[in-house]
């Protein structure tokens, strides 16, 4: 085999323009192929990990919270629950938050927004509020402050030190009314949260909004080691804690994004399938005139003793050499190029940048380094050259000799 895997390298090299133009149509497209993938598997990631940030990978809520969003179907968080919902391997951290929305007045302006109650010292290390600060600190547990967006701010025309006024409903009805000094602001880059969130301690919220109620919280987010079976997670901790909690996971909590992604994906791999339609018939085009114009060696191979078979097998390794070599050199190019990008990637500006912040993604472009985008096309290509070695194997098996030599 070592024999006729040698005969086929030099065989390769005997026309060395050939090798190498052929070779490098596989190499352009493998390049092209790895640079349009890592830009897709990114955004989809960028995606989703801001997704996940925000609710968790999954999320524990009192049964029918999610359809209705109301303060009144939340549940108190017992000792007892923390525990059950920890005895599960998969889970890392559970993080408590009492959302609800409130009216904000100051001045002449009043506003209503969403509001959520977090506990900073679990709520932080994730979703990084405090790195979006632009104005004062963030919250400390038990903190007596509220933090609001920008967009906010500007709308109340409040700073730091000023008391914001709240009224709303509390839970089962009760009035709830506080007032409460404004200690940090913080910038997203996304207008719909800069414009609409604020956060306080979780303590000081289930005080003003359910003070007959402790430890009543909207939701629990739960963060798990392996993200790969979360149906399965999610249907192991409902079973254990009840009917009277629903369990979801992101992908059903954001079907949406889990739509845009699947449908941006389809699209992606039709533009890699006419990419790789248009290389496989360069490869096959190369090889059909190897063969037209090997004709009379292979004829003179097999009239001296050479079996058909290893003639054959000779031909294949040609083949797949070169699909080899244009596959290599385009991910030995690409990688460093695509590691460069994905811990720098490129900013979006004008009005597709307004358009991503429209559909709540940060306005870069970012790439991926996930393996199987590598493996996949390094795959895809051997897969074609395989089928486009089945001709001159065909013809190999099946040419007649003395017409071969006339040729």
């Amino acid at each position: 085999m070592n024999t006729l895997l040698k005969i086929a390298w030099r065989n390769l090299w005997r026309n060395k323009r050939r090798t190498l133009i052929t070779s490098g149509s596989v190499f352009l497209a493998v390049f092209l192929a790895l640079f349009m993938r890592s830009m897709q598997i990114g955004s989809y990631e960028i995606m989703i990990d801001s997704v996940v940030k925000e609710t968790g990978h999954l999320q524990v809520h009192d049964s029918g919270y999610w359809d209705s969003k109301s303060i009144n179907n939340s549940f108190e968080y017992t000792a007892a629950l923390k525990e059950e919902i920890e005895s599960h391997k998969n889970i890392k951290s559970i993080i408590p938050k009492l959302e609800t929305f409130a009216l904000g007045s100051y001045g002449q302006s009043t506003k209503g927004f969403m509001l959520q109650g977090i506990d900073p010292e679990l709520e932080d290390p994730r979703k990084k509020i405090s790195n979006k600060l632009i104005e004062g600190r963030f919250l400390t547990e038990n903190d007596d402050g509220i933090v609001l967006a920008e967009g906010l701010a500007k709308f109340f025309k409040i700073g730091i030190n000023d008391t914001l006024v709240l009224i709303g409903q509390g839970y089962q009805g009760i009035s709830a009314i506080g007032i409460f000094p404004v200690v940090g602001i913080v910038k997203y880059p996304i207008p719909k949260l800069n414009n609409l969130m604020a956060y306080m301690s979780l303590s000081k919220v289930q005080e003003t909004f359910a003070p007959y109620t402790p430890g009543l919280v909207s939701a629990l987010s739960l963060d798990v080691y392996d993200d790969n079976n979360l149906d399965l997670t999610a249907k192991e901790i409902k079973t254990s804690i009840g009917t009277n909690y629903e369990v979801m996971p992101w992908t059903v909590m954001q079907a949406e994004v889990v739509q845009q992604i699947a449908g941006d994906n389809v699209g992606g791999l039709i533009m890699l399938a006419i990419l790789y339609l248009v290389v496989a018939f360069g490869i096959l085009g190369t090889i059909l005139m190897m063969t037209m114009e090997r004709r009379k060696e292979f004829a003179i191979m097999v009239a001296v003793g050479m079996h058909r078979g290893k003639l054959a097998i000779v031909v294949c390794f040609e083949t797949i050499v070169i699909g080899l070599l244009g596959i290599v050199s385009g991910i030995l190019v690409s990688l460093p190029f695509l590691q460069y990008l994905y811990y720098h990637p490129i900013p979006i500006t004008g009005e597709t940048a307004e358009l991503m912040l429209e559909f709540n993604q940060e306005p870069v472009m970012p790439f991926s380094l996930e393996t199987t985008i590598f493996t996949n096309q390094g795959i895809t290509i051997l897969v074609l050259a395989l089928l486009t070695a089945i001709y001159p194997i065909v013809f190999v098996n099946r040419f007649k000799i003395l017409k071969a030599m006339r040729s």
